[in-house]
């Protein structure tokens, strides 16, 4: 009786394994979101890091974090390293290329908790008297990452975070809208903490 369960469950494994190995090598994940701000405006929340405390859904993770900035104050060359908890780990964002109100091209490097190197790109779009900003994120595919993907694990997660980032964009560039909001009783896009 052991026999058929213990060849059934070998079966499953080996064809999971299987299918995860052939998930792509690489993956993308991109979330997009209308900002009420100037293209002008919107890039140069993206293009500083030192503006980032102000919206990035990261920066929340670990309040004790430590920060250290390099090179030009914006644009390409800025560098930004982090250190902190077991939840944000470290690594470094160095601005690859910058287009004033249309994109930020960041190289993203990971050393903890494990070491990955990916591309995140911001790019910016006027949508009438506001910006279209697409958020991406790319880089190689690791088997952890293939076996997240598999089950739309990877997309949800990095997607939510994207998600998050651009609706406190929103509220970071145009606060008065969100202060109109609130006084007319309507909800904020900002999430509540």
């Amino acid at each position: 009786m052991l026999k058929p369960i213990a060849a059934a469950v070998a079966v499953l494994v080996v064809s999971l394994t299987v299918f995860v190995a052939t998930r792509p090598d690489t993956f993308h994940i991109e979330r997009s979101a209308v900002v009420h701000g100037t293209p002008a405006d919107t890039f140069a929340h993206i293009n500083d890091f030192q503006r980032w405390q102000q919206w990035s859904p990261y920066e929340k993770v670990d309040p004790n974090m430590a920060r250290t900035y390099e090179g030009p104050v914006s644009g390409k060359g800025a560098m930004y390293s982090w250190k902190g908890n077991s939840d944000i780990g470290s690594g470094r964002m160095t601005i690859e290329d910058s287009r004033p109100g249309e994109l930020v091209s960041i190289k993203l490097e990971f050393f903890t908790p494990f070491a990955a190197t990916n591309q995140a790109r911001f790019q910016l779009a006027p949508e009438g008297a506001h910006t279209r900003v697409t958020w991406s994120m790319a880089g190689p595919n690791t088997l952890l990452g293939k076996a997240m993907s598999a089950f739309g694990l990877m997309d949800a997660f990095v997607g939510k975070q994207l998600e998050t980032g651009l609706k406190n964009l929103d509220a970071t560039v145009n606060p008065v809208a969100q202060t109109q909001s609130a006084l007319a009783g309507t909800p904020s896009p900002m999430p509540v903490p």
